[in-house]
């Protein structure tokens, strides 16, 4: 019997099962190859009480955020572009000074408060993997190597005036302790920033690729608002985002902190949510069902450009891909190879399929009929970075929401 991590409850209402699963950043050594890997059932549940939407089988953050971590948030533009922005929006929303702490959670290679060098203000970073940690370390930020809940937060001796949080909530086990920790650390008019993908347009795009171990939650405004109140903390303002397929930028401060007015966004977006269905569990439940049509369309689409002899590659090694790639069995008789700008990918193996990720310079060598854009949500920058490709006529094909090629 599986119970909510959060409330505790009986959790009776499965959302989605993707079968047997690798850890989606479980990149694997060529040499390794024979050795096995580890799997878990990816198997996905929402809370009837709480409306949590919650992974039933994980593995703990310290076995996925180690030494070996590959994912390194520097290597998208689009992405770079998008924390510059916001920095200068929240500096200037919150009158930030040169001597105002900022402090962020999962704070990778340094890939946005770098950018708060640029106004004078010393950012502090806390991330719990070495092997990233060291890089933002390196650019000159000061980076604490931890994981971060309640007890790390009070061996801190600075309150922070603002905390960011981005596509961090999601995964950690413990929501409660997480947010206890913020709740410990931040000034009396400080502001929490979170960022994550919404749940709603997770359900509505058949993001089910956005599923994997490492995400041990999916948020709605309706479980977000519930939890962070019941750790004194009120939610006040909310931003919608294009990233990731669709986020929220959410801002949290202080039940006591009367200085921030709680603006219409967040009951606009309450009505929407229970407008789509997601105080009920009508709408969870047909998930799986769409899910199992977009498997069979893929694989359809896939083994009649094989028979014609088409070479395909993926653009792409993100974890997300590799949630598509397992539970759709699509291995290396469908994909030749993948291409990752990541330098610490290349040479290695997706988990699961064991396909090989090369340099994207591979491209130009094997001229292939068919790329996948294996994160579409960067498909636009990836089309950009690849428009050479046209000169042999290759053609772009994204999987999510639904097959759509692009000359």
């Amino acid at each position: 019997m599986y119970k909510c991590r959060y409330c505790k409850e009986k959790l009776n209402t499965l959302f989605v099962d993707l079968g047997l699963e690798p850890l989606a950043n479980d990149y694997i050594k060529k040499e390794l190859v024979g050795k096995g890997q580890y799997q878990l059932p990816l198997r996905v549940a929402v809370c009837d009480k709480c409306r949590l939407v919650q992974v039933l089988d994980f593995e703990m953050p310290k076995e996925i955020f180690n030494s070996d971590y590959k994912y390194f948030s520097s290597y998208s533009t689009s992405w770079l572009n998008h924390c510059k922005s916001y920095v200068h929006m929240i500096i200037n929303r919150l009158s930030l000074k040169s001597e105002s702490i900022v402090m962020e959670v999962a704070s990778n290679d340094g890939y946005l408060l770098q950018y708060f060098k640029e106004y004078g203000i010393t950012p502090i970073g806390i991330e719990p993997s070495k092997s990233v940690a060291e890089v933002a370390i390196e650019k000159g930020i000061d980076t604490r190597i931890a994981f971060f809940g309640t007890e790390f937060a009070k061996s801190l001796d600075k309150k922070a005036d603002l905390i960011i949080a981005n596509n961090v909530l999601a995964h950690v086990p413990d929501i409660r302790d997480f947010l206890g920790g913020f709740k410990e650390i931040l000034k009396p008019e400080g502001v929490i920033t979170l960022e994550f993908p919404h749940l709603l347009n997770i359900i509505r795009y058949n993001q089910f690729d956005t599923i994997y171990h490492e995400h041990f939650s999916y948020l709605s405004i309706l479980a977000v608002k519930r939890i962070c109140e019941e750790q004194e903390l009120i939610l006040f303002d909310i931003e919608k985002l294009n990233t990731h397929g669709g986020s929220l930028r959410v801002y949290v401060t202080h039940s006591k902190n009367k200085s921030q007015q709680i603006s219409e966004h967040v009951e606009e977006i309450l009505v929407e949510e229970r407008a789509f269905g997601l105080d009920k569990n009508l709408v969870y439940e047909e998930f799986a069902e769409k899910i199992k049509k977009i498997k069979l369309n893929v694989l359809e689409k896939l083994i009649a450009l094989k028979k014609s002899g088409k070479q395909i590659i993926g653009y792409g090694a993100a974890a997300k891909g590799n949630t598509l790639l397992n539970y759709c069995g699509i291995g290396k008789e469908f994909i030749d190879y993948v291409v990752d700008a990541n330098p610490n990918k290349q040479g290695f193996l997706l988990p699961g399929t064991l396909i090989p990720i090369l340099a994207p310079e591979e491209i130009s060598k094997t001229k292939p009929d068919y790329i996948i854009i294996i994160p579409w949500n960067l498909k636009e920058e990836i089309m950009e970075t690849l428009s050479y490709t046209k000169e042999w006529g290759a053609k772009f094909m994204i999987l999510i929401p639904e097959i759509e090629v692009v000359v």
